[in-house]
C-alpha cells in the first residue's frame, strides 16, 4: 500500500536529517509539493491522502537528488526571493535570505537622486527584481559576466512582468554606455577567499566558483568596483555591497579611503556585519 502524504514526509524527513540536511522537514515539503503540483497548504489540508504511484516515484526521484546533496533550488528550479519566485540554474548563485538584507538597506535610504538603478552580477536577477518591485518609477539595469545568466534573469523580469528592468551580458561595467550615471549601485560580488573550506560543503558545491570566490583575500572585485563606480555614480548617489562576515573592516577602510562618505556597515538576521555602503559625493 502507498504511504500517506504525512507518512511519507516524517520518513523523508528522517532520511534527509540522517544525510546531513540542515532543513530535513523544510527540504522534504518542498520536493513533496514540487512533485505533487500544490502549495504546502495542501500537506496540511491533507495529511491522510495516499500517494499514487506516479507521485510517489517523482517525489523518489527528487529525494534522491537531495539525498546526493543537490540544492532544493536546483531540484525545483526555483527559489523565493523577495516574495517573488525567480527561476534558478547551476550557472548562477541561489537567492539567499541575508541578500534581502542588503534590499533593506537601499530602501531605507532616504536620500537616493533621483534617477536609474544599477545591480552588478545580478544572476538570476533577485536584487534587481526586488528593487524593481518596491521602485516602479526607477529604471533598474542588472549586468551579469555570463550569458546564461544575463538570460535567466532577463526571463524572471518578463515572467514577472517587470518591465522596468533590463539585463545586460558583460564584465561588471562594460556594456555601459560612457556617461551613463546612477543614483544607486548594487553588488553581491564574489568575496569568498579561494581556500575557505566552505567551498566543499552544503549547496555551494553546485554552484559556480566565478560567481563565489575572488581573489586578494576575497576583496578583489569588491576593490575593483569601489573604485570604477564613482565613474557611474551621480553626485550624491550610494554604492552598496553584500559581503562576508568578517570583511567589513576592510571594505569600509576602502571606501573611505576612495573618498565615499557616510560610509557604514549593517548587520545580516544572524548579526554578522553584512552589507556596506557609502555616498558618493563628486
Amino acid at each position: 500500500m502507498m504511504p500517506t502524504i504525512d507518512e511519507r514526509l516524517k520518513q523523508a524527513t528522517q532520511q534527509l536529517a540522517a544525510s546531513g540536511s540542515e532543513s530535513p522537514s523544510l527540504d522534504a515539503a518542498v520536493l513533496l509539493c514540487h512533485a505533487l503540483n500544490k502549495p504546502r497548504s495542501y500537506l496540511f489540508t491533507w495529511p491522510d491522502k495516499t500517494l499514487n504511484d506516479a507521485e510517489s516515484a517523482q517525489f523518489e526521484s527528487f529525494l534522491a537528488l537531495r539525498l546526493e546533496g543537490r540544492p532544493v533550488a536546483h531540484i525545483t528550479g526555483e527559489r523565493e526571493f523577495w516574495s517573488l519566485p525567480l527561476q534558478v540554474s547551476p550557472t548562477t548563485l541561489i537567492p539567499r535570505p541575508d541578500t534581502e538584507r542588503l534590499v533593506e538597506v537601499a530602501l531605507a535610504l532616504s536620500d537616493i537622486p533621483a534617477g536609474q538603478v544599477l545591480d552588478l552580477g545580478t544572476g538570476t536577477g533577485a536584487i534587481a527584481l526586488a528593487l524593481a518591485s518596491e521602485w516602479p518609477q526607477r529604471s533598474i539595469v542588472g549586468i551579469d559576466l555570463r550569458i546564461e545568466a544575463q538570460q535567466l534573469a532577463q526571463r524572471n523580469a518578463a515572467r514577472l512582468g517587470f518591465d522596468n528592468v533590463t539585463v545586460k551580458q558583460g564584465s561588471w561595467f562594460t556594456p555601459l554606455k560612457a556617461g551613463t550615471k546612477f543614483a544607486l549601485i548594487v553588488s553581491n560580488p564574489p568575496y569568498i577567499e579561494e581556500n575557505d573550506p566552505h567551498l566543499e560543503q552544503g549547496d555551494v558545491r553546485f554552484e559556480p566558483r566565478s560567481a563565489l570566490v575572488a581573489s586578494q583575500n576575497g576583496l578583489a572585485d569588491i576593490t575593483y568596483i569601489s573604485d570604477h563606480a564613482r565613474e557611474y555614480l551621480l553626485d550624491g548617489g550610494w554604492l552598496i555591497f553584500e559581503h562576508g562576515y568578517d570583511q567589513g573592516t576592510a571594505v569600509r577602510e576602502q571606501l573611505v579611503t576612495l573618498g565615499y562618505q557616510d560610509v557604514r556597515t549593517e548587520r545580516d538576521y544572524g548579526g554578522q556585519e553584512r552589507v556596506t555602503l557609502g555616498r558618493f559625493l563628486s
